[in-house]
């Protein structure tokens, strides 16, 4: 095996039945991990499971909303009943809502909050174990460049990406002799179907075309004036993910077309 393979490797990646996570399964599968594809709707993820091995990749589903404790529970079970190993944990879960501090619903921070920053927390309590027990291990938190910088409107997607850099940190430093690294990244504008919804919403707003939202609001602030496609948040996840990465603990690295320098 070399140093960039992941052959003998398995990976569970949560949010992954679309967009990046679907983007990142199918990556870590190509390079020769055993993916298990975790969405909150099943028949999602065992869409994406299906198409890893159309390709003949190495890929099983399950279903489950990642806040519970118990989902987490029973992806690591279902990868160490099957695999008898667990080596890499992508958090990749997200969602979005929008609206001003003074009107954001309690319950949709709460969501937000628990999607994005406790869920993480949960899959790596469920993780470490194993992964101390056989001294290897690999977790990629998705944050964000909005875990970086603020974004009016966003409180509790700002909020959480923060925190998840944080989170992050803390166990990188608890897992650093034990053959562990984590590590996150922070995509900038991806094209996916979460990007385009807020495009849309934008310019509904405002009253101007979708183009105009993503040219005049998006694009202007990105020196190199693209989206980025998830294929490269993938083979970022893939290289942190492999025996490469290994020096590499405790960052928040930036995939963002130079949309964040920090």
């Amino acid at each position: 095996m070399t140093e960039t393979s992941l052959t003998g490797k398995t990976a569970i990646v949560t949010g992954a039945g679309s967009g990046i996570g679907a983007a990142i399964a199918k990556e870590l599968a190509r390079a020769g991990a055993h993916v298990l594809v975790q969405d909150l709707n099943l028949e999602t993820a065992n869409a994406a499971a299906d198409a890893i091995q159309g390709k003949d990749g190495s890929a099983s589903a399950i279903g489950g909303d990642v806040r519970e404790p118990a989902a987490a529970k029973a992806a690591v079970d279902a990868l160490l009943a099957s695999h008898g190993r667990i080596d890499i944990l992508v958090n990749n879960a997200g969602v979005q809502y929008v609206a001003p501090i003074d009107d954001y619903p309690l319950e949709q921070w709460e969501r937000l909050i628990g999607i994005l920053l406790t869920a993480p927390f949960l899959w790596t309590q469920a993780v470490l174990p194993a992964m101390r027990a056989q001294q290897w291990g690999r977790i990629v938190n998705i944050s964000s460049v909005n875990g970086k910088r603020g974004e009016a409107g966003k409180s509790a997607y700002c909020s959480a990406k923060h925190g998840i850099i944080g989170l992050t940190r803390v166990a990188s430093l608890e897992t650093a002799t034990d053959g562990i690294t984590v590590n996150a990244v922070c995509p900038g504008l991806v094209d996916t179907p979460l990007i385009h919804n807020q495009v849309a919403d934008l310019a509904r707003i405002n009253g101007i075309s979708e183009d105009q939202a993503l040219n005049e609001v998006y694009l202007k602030q990105i020196p190199q004036k693209r989206m980025l496609d998830p294929g490269e948040i993938a083979t970022t996840v893939r290289f942190l993910a492999s025996d490469d990465a290994r020096g590499i603990t405790g960052q928040a690295i930036n995939v963002s077309a130079g949309f964040i320098t920090h």
